[in-house]
């Protein structure tokens, strides 16, 4: 076949790197080589919760997997002749824009398990991933060294983070692509609720495709900054929370209880975090994601078809107990 057509991978990048934003770069070109460029006549649409308005007055839109977030993005119309939808997220997604719920196969980042790479599990520590905006507001480093767990930044780049998932006895994340690479993986992992409200319902569309149960767990803020964002949505916990918080009131406190706060914090939320990783994990049944990888498979080779490119995609690996082959 020809070269045919050629597409701009879009996704979201914000004050920071972001490593379910940054598997957009990685992924696509080693699933799909020599099928993207920078020409913004085509849009490829796959990992992250971007699917919105935003979109609407762009040029053609391929959508491979993403999803939408209502405390995000507006909802699009997709119904017309410049969005071609091979699948989304899942069927919140599906039913939040009016698609066939069968369209919500899954998150695309669950190709991961089609790439031609040997990857190696030396499971040797329990890690914790942040969202990425917790790295920012929080204090992870050091609530991680006080629980004796393993902080994983999501803001590092792809393959160390992959490389640093792999290693993991268990993952416990906040993040979540930390749980669907882990998944996909058969990393063991336990969800935490993001401290932010508004990164939470996306969890429960991806989780269903895999028939996963999840467990909503809380993590208590790290910092006074986090405390601000945990209690925006609880009116009277909110007022209590900028009171205490407030740059004159925090100046004018006594040293010793300005200078205790911080560490207080910290040591609530190293507790929170190493009662939470002794709770059972989770991990959907190899029979849920060989499902799910088999839908996706086939739509790459839609997507080549109609694309007019040559399928590269591997076969499905066997599954043994240490991971992937």
């Amino acid at each position: 076949m020809g070269i045919g057509y050629k597409m701009k991978v879009q996704f979201f990048r914000g004050e920071q790197n972001n490593f379910g934003d940054e598997l957009n770069l990685w992924l696509w070109p080693k699933l799909l080589p020599d099928f993207f460029d920078d020409d913004t006549s085509i849009l490829f649409i796959g990992i992250g919760s971007i699917l919105g308005k935003i979109f609407e007055d762009t040029a053609k839109k391929i959508v491979f997997g993403a999803g939408h977030v209502a405390d995000y993005n507006d909802i699009p119309t997709v119904n017309g002749g410049d969005w071609d939808i091979f699948f989304v997220r899942g069927r919140r997604t599906a039913r939040a824009l009016g698609l066939d719920e069968t369209l919500g196969i899954g998150d695309a980042a669950t190709l991961i398990r089609a790439l031609d790479i040997q990857f190696e599990r030396k499971p040797s520590y329990v890690g914790f991933m942040p969202h990425w905006e917790s790295m920012r507001r929080g204090d992870w480093c050091k609530v991680c060294k006080l629980a004796g767990i393993r902080l994983i930044d999501p803001t590092k780049p792809v393959d160390q983070v992959i490389t640093e998932i792999l290693g993991c006895e268990l993952l416990v994340t906040e993040a979540m692509h930390g749980a669907i690479v882990a998944d996909a993986l058969r990393v063991p992992w336990i969800p935490v609720l993001p401290i932010d409200h508004n990164h939470r319902e996306k969890w429960f569309d991806w989780a269903d495709t895999l028939n996963l149960n999840l467990v909503r767990h809380h993590l208590s803020p790290s910092s006074s900054a986090e405390l601000r964002v945990a209690t925006k949505n609880r009116p009277i916990m909110s007022r209590l929370a900028r009171v205490l918080t407030w740059p004159p009131i925090v100046s004018f406190t006594k040293p010793v209880i300005r200078h205790a706060s911080a560490p207080f914090m910290r040591r609530v939320a190293a507790k929170s975090l190493a009662k939470i990783a002794t709770e059972s994990p989770s991990l959907s049944s190899d029979d849920a994601i060989e499902n799910v990888l088999r839908k996706m498979k086939s739509k790459v080779r839609d997507l080549e078809s109609r694309y007019n490119k040559s399928a590269r995609l591997s076969r499905p690996r066997p599954m043994t107990s240490g991971g992937i082959l």
